[in-house]
């Protein structure tokens, strides 16, 4: 498919996921009856035919990946062509809509799913949950790092422990990630949840997070990505919560920078927590965690309620 099966470092140069998406984007385009090379006229009926199906940000998507493929080939890229550019840019402008985006957990959110799992009888399952939500939260993981923290990755010392992962999403190079997980203090910890996991799961080498199956034994093998997601979900629908739906492993990461956000911890704080590349990202959460208390509105709304000589919670 890529002129890159030959050389194995070639292979390595692209991401797992972004060759599944390359591939998704071919195959979406071949069933649509397309063939490569292109030309751009055909292009453009593949995008004006596909705009009601397809989100124009996977269309997107798609147009890099075939571009992609006409580069690895040596070949013209279409893509490049400014009909076909003109065409997307009429699809996002006709068919486009905001990204859907998890919902982050508030500090609440957090509280009340500690609660549940207290609630429930003591499992395997039960630790393992609890070890994973405090981690997940606390350490803003992504969903692919959770499920490849192994024993050895774990570094313990008096303050906390220190999760130390070869490579993750955002560094393909493998200079490594480095999280500190502080001790808490009561049944808050993500320590002591992750110490307890292990001694009940009597976990001593491989994966942290593991499958649990219905008769509650451990599996030798890790969690998978997409568990870590219906984990959340669960915990959300079992509080009650309306935003369940919404919820994925995404949420740690939204979640916890939107509540440091709230507590005006400081930017570099929670953009070493989260591992973030770019401040551009950590200052969109800022802003989502701050949308209430740094709101030019709020003293206006005062304002106008000491003018209006009437308590703010009165009624018309």
């Amino acid at each position: 498919m890529l002129a890159d099966s030959a050389n194995p470092y070639i292979h390595m140069a692209t991401a797992d996921n972004t060759r599944r998406t390359y591939r998704a984007a071919i195959r979406s385009f071949e069933r649509w009856g397309g063939r490569l090379p292109t030309q751009p006229a055909t292009l453009v009926a593949y995008l004006s035919d596909q705009a009601a199906i397809l989100n124009p940000r996977t269309l997107a998507v798609y147009l890099t990946a075939l571009g992609q493929w006409h580069h690895t080939q040596g070949l013209r890229d279409p893509v490049r062509d400014p009909v076909v550019r003109k065409t997307l840019e009429g699809i996002r402008r006709a068919h486009g809509r905001p990204k859907r985006l998890a919902r982050a957990l508030r500090l609440e959110h957090v509280a009340a799913f500690l609660a549940a799992l207290q609630q429930q009888p003591d499992s395997l399952r039960k630790h393992r949950d609890w070890a994973l939500l405090q981690t997940g939260f606390f350490g803003a993981f992504r969903r692919s790092e959770l499920v490849a923290i192994e024993v050895t990755h774990l570094s313990w010392e008096p303050e906390g422990v220190v999760v130390t992962l070869p490579r993750s999403k955002t560094d393909p190079h493998g200079d490594g990630l480095t999280r500190a997980l502080p001790r808490g203090a009561g049944p808050v910890c993500p320590v002591s949840a992750l110490e307890r996991w292990l001694v009940q799961a009597d976990i001593q080498a491989g994966p942290v997070f593991r499958a649990v199956n219905r008769w509650d034994q451990l599996q030798p093998n890790a969690l998978s990505p997409g568990s870590v997601n219906r984990i959340v979900k669960a915990l959300g629908e079992a509080c009650g919560l309306d935003i369940a739906p919404m919820l994925s492993s995404h949420s740690f990461r939204r979640g916890l920078s939107t509540a440091a956000a709230q507590e005006n911890v400081d930017f570099e704080q929670i953009k070493r927590q989260g591992g973030w590349k770019h401040d551009a990202t950590v200052r969109g959460y800022i802003e989502e965690g701050q949308q209430f208390t740094q709101n030019a509105a709020s003293s206006l709304i005062s304002k106008v309620a000491d003018l209006l000589g009437e308590p703010e919670t009165s009624n018309v």
